[in-house]
């Protein structure tokens, strides 16, 4: 584990500390968890975007066919 030293407005670590007490925990550790998932979120993301990219590209049609027109497609 790293301590670190952050600064927050007043009423944000007021607040902070009020529904840490009311759910049994710390600030250290609500500010950890929710970084420790902001991190996985983005490394998912990441990973994800990277196997999209490694994709070849497919065709939206067949050679020599073409798109429909857009009344076509929306025509209600």
């Amino acid at each position: 584990m790293k301590n670190v030293t952050i600064t927050l407005e007043e009423d944000v670590a007021r607040w902070a500390r009020v529904w840490a007490a009311e759910h049994d925990t710390s600030v250290s550790r609500i500010l950890g968890e929710s970084l420790k998932e902001k991190m996985h979120k983005e490394r998912n993301y990441a990973r994800a975007q990277a196997r999209y990219f490694a994709r070849s590209a497919q065709a939206l049609k067949a050679p020599g066919e073409k798109y429909p027109i857009r009344n076509e497609l929306y025509e209600r």
